[in-house]
């Protein structure tokens, strides 16, 4: 008898590298990052967080020239979908920026020193913003992190006391892909752009992530939860869902 023999396995190929080009939608030049997926079977077009970039996955081994058509069959979709995204150059003087769901004329007062602050101008809100006139929209971001920190932290001591739960830091982040997230120790990380939704978006944020201090999932108990620390977040979820990429679009720097 002859003695058997293991044969080892080949390692799965490595799939090709994510390829990145550059595509003109009706003149606005948009990143899109291509990446073949060995389980794909169709091609998918996504429009990023903020409308800044563009991913496409497509089965692997598709030919350029499918690709390239199936892009020219869709740029009305991507000229439809990029439409509601907000595009640079409203941050100035003159321009408007949401503040807790309101909107505020940009008044820059023109003097080196002062506070960026919000307040009401023949009957009109208007933020006020000092500095120098190409440093308003960084200021602004400024205002609005500080903004959103005092009204987070407000929140979510409400919320975290109505459970008794220990929340053990609050942080303020600009991320793209999620609102806010809970970490298992208690750590509490937020987008400070939510400060530009109305009230009751922002509560439900605060709730959402207080209620992941109990429930560390998505599931029934969970939502009950939420539910429970705010009445009022079908009408949050729906307005996020709407406008929310809107506020991840707008260009500070």
């Amino acid at each position: 008898m002859f003695p058997l023999s293991s044969r080892s396995r080949r390692p799965a190929p490595k799939p090709p590298a994510p390829e990145t080009r550059t595509l003109d939608v009706a003149g606005r030049l948009m990143p899109l990052t291509i990446r073949q997926h060995e389980r794909a079977t169709r091609i998918t077009l996504r429009i990023e967080p903020g409308g800044r970039a563009l991913k496409m996955t497509i089965p692997r081994g598709l030919a350029a020239r499918e690709v390239n058509a199936f892009l020219d069959r869709h740029q009305g979709w991507l000229l439809t979908k990029l439409a509601k995204f907000s595009i640079g150059g409203s941050l100035q003087s003159g321009g408007e920026i949401l503040l807790r769901g309101v909107r505020h004329r940009i008044l820059h007062t023109g003097s080196l020193r002062g506070l960026t602050e919000a307040v009401t101008v023949d009957g009109l809100p208007v933020l006020r913003v000092s500095g120098l006139p190409e440093h308003v929209g960084r200021r602004i971001a400024t205002f609005l992190k500080k903004e959103a920190r005092a009204d987070l932290e407000k929140l979510v001591t409400v919320h975290a006391k109505a459970i008794r739960a220990t929340v053990s830091s609050i942080s303020m982040k600009d991320t793209r892909s999620r609102w806010g997230s809970c970490s298992s120790e208690g750590n509490l990380s937020f987008s400070w752009r939510i400060v530009m939704a109305p009230p009751l978006v922002i509560d439900y944020l605060a709730a959402h992530e207080v209620a992941h201090l109990r429930e560390m999932n998505h599931g029934p108990r969970f939502w009950s939860l939420c539910r429970k620390l705010c009445p009022d977040m079908d009408e949050a979820k729906a307005w996020l869902k709407r406008h929310g990429s809107q506020l991840h679009a707008i260009d500070f720097d």
